[in-house]
């Protein structure tokens, strides 16, 4: 489930018309990564794998809107971080993965 959603962003994000070529890099870059962690996560914890997939795909949607909602594409964003809040620890991979996507995405939500 979290290797097809996160395979669903990607191909969003490739197809995607109102993102810049640099931001689509660094997002496919940042996803790759992405699902490579959280299938790792999924193992031991998959209600946090799903949390953080699921954020990350609202979140691009949000950002990728033609017409963007501010107060949509603010709550998605918190709601990412917040799903890796807890892991700084025991996953700072993750976390900084999370934290440079969420970045990417609020800067095109401007």
């Amino acid at each position: 489930m979290i290797e097809k959603t996160i395979t669903s962003i990607e191909n969003k994000v490739r197809d995607a018309k109102s993102i810049g070529e640099k931001d689509r890099t660094d997002l496919l870059k940042l996803l790759k990564e992405l699902k490579t962690e959280v299938t790792e996560l999924s193992k031991t914890h998959a209600e946090h794998a799903e949390s953080i997939t699921g954020f990350t795909g609202v979140s691009t949607h949000e950002a990728m809107r033609e017409q963007k909602n501010l107060q949509l594409m603010k709550l998605s964003l918190k709601g990412l971080s917040s799903s890796v809040d807890e892991m700084e620890s025991s996953h700072p991979r993750l976390v900084a993965i999370v934290n440079k996507i969420a970045q990417i995405l609020a800067n095109m939500g401007i």
